[in-house]
């Protein structure tokens, strides 16, 4: 296949940060004033469009199209047979065929005014669809890690802020009752200080060894029919197709990307932003991270995989909290404090503890903390939209939960401990270190429309 480029302006078009002086809160319209085709009974829905629709975008269509308020109509992918699945979804769904299929999410955003976009791409696109659907004045549930880098995690908070809109980010372990009564009753001093928190992230799955095993590249091979591999790169260096496992050749590039750190950052954003998250959470750290950032670990460097396994880490906060990860088990992470220690275990939120009371809910009801509860992290999203205010997965706090994962990635990269500034999110005086903050991108793009992303 020939190198095959997008062009500079369809990509400037697609991601450049503009000021917008829309209204925080949201815009209920008439889904059959969209000009988007019929729509079933009742008329006044919340219109939703969705980006990224392999496995877990299809599981987030499904999600969205069972709330009673959400109207499904546009799907988008660069692969056909995803994009085909989802958009029968759709149809199934509703009983029709209006539902409206795009493989250039630049097109399905001008398609129509939408109320909110579900991005559900591969890491390394989290960033610029958002801001994209931000910009077109939708609100966005963007699945974690939010970005692929820092720099790009603070333009999309940035570009939801000039928008008046609100990004979930699709850390769902966050509305797990179990998960919030733990965190509850650390947040309520029931562990005393809490003063290491450990984080449990094993990388003993079969997918995991499998990465591991891998000793040589696939071939180069044709790009299959129906696939946009030019759109799938995006803005990342161009690389000729090859499957990235060779017993694998119709696979392609899905899944396996986020073992590549072009695309994802192994399983230190993959799982990791969802354990790091609830560290976070558990401290009343949301808004900050930490100082101190020392880690190592072994790297897959055989066939197209980069990512860390094998890893520890030291990540410690202002006040002297310690993250301290592994990759031991069981995957979760353990409070510890000066009076007991909590257990939250990933996924589905099992608690163990010192005391059984500790995580008793009947304990928390004299709690003077309460951090909330959910029916569940996508109705967290909606119910947001209708009131304002900010979900349990801001944007913000998908940020800052990502930048401790990418942080930890560049400090087994570097091979040595680095110093972090939250206030600034900026390492001190490490050149090299802060050249990692943003994306690797195509030599012959010059992002300077991107707010945040250097160049």
């Amino acid at each position: 296949m020939t190198n095959k480029r997008i062009s500079r302006r369809r990509f400037v078009q697609a991601a450049a940060v503009a000021t917008l002086s829309t209204a925080v809160a949201p815009t209920f319209v008439s889904a059959s004033s969209l000009g988007l085709g019929r729509r079933p009974a009742p008329s006044d829905r919340l219109v939703m469009g969705f980006i990224g629709t392999g496995g877990k975008g299809r599981h987030n269509l499904g999600v969205f199209q069972s709330q009673p308020e959400v109207q499904a109509v546009a799907v988008c992918d660069p692969d056909k047979n995803h994009l085909n699945a989802a958009k029968q979804q759709t149809n199934d769904q509703y009983k029709n065929e209006d539902c409206r299929a795009y493989s250039n999410f630049r097109e399905m955003l001008d398609s129509g005014k939408f109320d909110a976009v579900c991005v559900s791409t591969p890491d390394h696109w989290h960033a610029l669809a958002t801001i994209a659907a931000l910009n077109a004045g939708a609100h966005v549930y963007c699945e974690k890690p939010l970005s692929n880098s820092v720099l790009e995690g603070r333009a999309m908070v940035d570009a939801a802020t000039r928008a008046g809109k609100i990004i979930q980010c699709g850390s769902q372990e966050r509305s797990t009752e179990t998960v919030r009564l733990g965190c509850e009753q650390a947040r309520n001093g029931k562990l005393g200080k809490v003063h290491t928190v450990e984080i449990h992230l094993p990388t003993d799955e079969q997918h995991h060894l499998k990465v591991i095993a891998q000793k040589e590249l696939a071939p180069v091979r044709d790009v299959p029919e129906g696939f946009d591999y030019d759109e799938w790169l995006g803005f990342t260096p161009w690389r000729p197709f090859r499957p990235f496992m060779p017993d694998e050749p119709d696979r392609g590039c899905h899944f396996w990307w986020r073992f590549n750190q072009l695309y994802g950052g192994g399983e230190m954003t993959d799982r990791g932003a969802h354990i790091i998250d609830l560290a976070q959470l558990a401290l009343g750290k949301d808004d900050t991270g930490p100082v101190s950032i020392s880690a190592s670990g072994r790297r897959a460097n055989a066939g197209l995989f980069d990512a860390w396994f094998d890893f520890s880490f030291e990540n410690v906060y202002a006040d002297g909290t310690r993250l301290v990860g592994t990759t031991e088990g069981p995957r979760g992470l353990k409070l510890i404090g000066e009076d007991g220690w909590i257990m939250i275990h990933i996924h589905g939120g099992k608690l163990e503890a010192s005391d059984p009371r500790l995580i008793d809910p009947a304990d928390a009801a004299s709690n003077k903390l309460s951090l909330g509860r959910s029916p569940g992290h996508h109705r967290n999203f909606l119910d947001c939209l209708k009131t304002g205010q900010q979900p349990f997965a801001s944007g913000e706090i998908g940020h800052r939960t990502a930048t401790i994962c990418h942080l930890n990635n560049i400090a087994m990269t570097l091979g040595r401990k680095l110093t972090w500034s939250p206030e600034k999110e900026r390492f001190d005086a490490e050149d090299d270190a802060n050249q990692l903050l943003k994306p690797r991108m195509r030599s012959w793009l010059v992002p300077s429309e991107l707010s945040g992303f250097g160049s």
